[in-house]
């Protein structure tokens, strides 16, 4: 089964490292091999920053991009830097996995429409507006005092310039507010790249009904994330429960807006499900659980694969 992933961490896990490890093999959730035996059709490479743990945090981004394009010249031969629905079609018939580059924490545009435009012309093709910090974009959901503010002003030009440069905006971590505030003013379809469903798992970093509804009525996805914390109270991310979300979702927004945001290598270890290389425990479950072919098919990357083409420039 091919797989499109909306998010993983491990451009940061290599650069904490260090030199040690590779994007060819290593021992984190995420490499070429572990890509290649599940067949993967993209992976898309968050560029993640703890803005709390850096002076600068455009600079930090920079950096883990540096290491980001080193690893795909290191490994030409099997991956290859993707920006739209056509070069992750060139990758596929050159044999090769498509790497998508994201940025996880707006704040990295240091307030600056300019520094979208610098981060856009390097090759980055979706943001998540926030993480578990305020920026100058707007709030996270992870603090009740935080959920009912919306974007800044600020914010708002972000959407509508993401828009017109044909970039993904990704409301994981943003507050519910937010959330709505994307929802009205974006002219294009968005993604929760990594996110569950509230009614399932009461976390605040998942998605409540109303907002599946209105995600898939805007022609978005929300990728499944194997935290397991948004999952459920096992103390193992489980895949059943994966497929209890997967059901969920499918009942309130459709088939059509489910898609795979593993978060792997930026959760906590304890997973059924441990690396890129084993995505058939979960299609295995969702066939046991009564999904049709076509079905799982839009989950590990159809819906994706539309949302690639809608909305990338």
């Amino acid at each position: 089964m091919n797989i499109i992933d909306l998010h993983c961490d491990t451009i940061w896990r290599l650069l904490e490292e260090g030199k040690t490890a590779s994007l060819y093999r290593n021992p984190f959730s995420v490499d070429i091999e572990k890509l290649q035996s599940s067949q993967a059709q993209a992976q898309f490479f968050a560029l993640f920053v703890n803005r709390e743990k850096t002076s600068d945090p455009l600079e930090r981004a920079l950096t883990m991009a540096t290491r980001f394009f080193h690893e795909l010249e290191e490994n030409s031969q099997y991956i290859a830097l993707a920006r739209n629905y056509e070069e992750l079609r060139q990758s596929r018939t050159e044999g090769k996995i498509a790497a998508f580059l994201t940025i996880e924490e707006g704040g990295v545009l240091k307030g600056d429409l300019l520094n979208l435009e610098s981060l856009y012309r390097l090759g980055v093709r979706l943001i998540t507006l926030t993480w578990n910090y305020p920026n100058e974009i707007g709030y996270p959901n992870c603090r009740p005092e935080y959920r009912g503010l919306g974007l800044t002003p600020f914010g708002e030009q972000i959407v509508a310039e993401m828009n017109r440069l044909g970039m993904l905006i990704d409301v994981s971590h943003l507050s519910d507010q937010g959330f709505y505030d994307v929802a009205t003013l974006s002219a294009k379809p968005f993604t929760a790249s990594h996110s569950n469903a509230r009614s399932v798992t009461g976390h605040p970093r998942n998605l409540t009904d109303d907002m599946i509804k209105l995600l898939a009525e805007k022609g978005g996805v929300m990728g499944l994330n194997f935290e397991k914390s948004f999952l459920g109270n096992a103390p193992v991310s489980q895949v059943s429960d994966m497929v209890l979300h997967v059901k969920h979702i499918r009942k309130v927004g459709g088939i059509e807006v489910i898609a795979i945001g593993s978060d792997f290598d930026g959760i906590d270890l304890g997973l059924e499900l441990a690396h890129a290389g084993e995505m058939s425990k979960l299609v295995n479950a969702l066939e046991r659980s009564g999904l049709t072919q076509g079905e799982i098919e839009k989950i590990c990357w159809g819906n994706a694969l539309r949302v690639i083409k809608d909305t990338l420039i």
